[in-house]
């Protein structure tokens, strides 16, 4: 068994899905390794991870609207330290989810043909955010 980690950078936009998929596959490959498991870990409170699907960017806007409605920009919240989009941000991260795991099949992730990785930035500004990848494996 062998294991190697690594951390992305992923610039966002501000709101929205972005995916990172050929980025975790080029650093998974780089590894030399055929058969494992890769741990996707976002280290932020109002960012998250998702497993969705990558051909139709509809569904990428319905997942942003739906999420919008749930948990709205509003004065209602106590914690605004940071703005209104502050506290939704962070109720879409706890409904959402900060980890992920992929096996490793024949040195390629096992997505699937319409799957791809994204973060989920629930912010309105752009942000630098960091994806820790680890991945254990031979």
């Amino acid at each position: 068994m062998r294991q190697a980690a690594h951390t992305l950078a992923i610039q966002t936009r501000g709101q929205g899905l972005h995916e990172f998929t050929r980025d975790a596959q080029g650093w998974a490959t780089a590894q030399g390794m055929q058969t494992g498991l890769l741990t996707l870990f976002c280290r932020h409170t109002s960012a998250s991870l998702l497993i969705q699907e990558n051909a139709d960017p509809d569904v990428r806007r319905d997942l942003e609207d739906y999420f919008a409605r749930l948990a709205p920009e509003s004065s209602g919240y106590r914690h605004q330290d940071e703005g209104p989009d502050d506290m939704p941000a962070h109720l879409r991260t706890a409904l959402t989810q900060v980890q992920l795991s992929v096996p490793l099949v024949g040195g390629r992730l096992a997505l699937g043909a319409w799957q791809g990785l994204y973060l989920f930035e629930h912010r309105a500004r752009p942000h630098r955010r960091e994806v820790v990848l680890h991945l254990l494996g031979d």
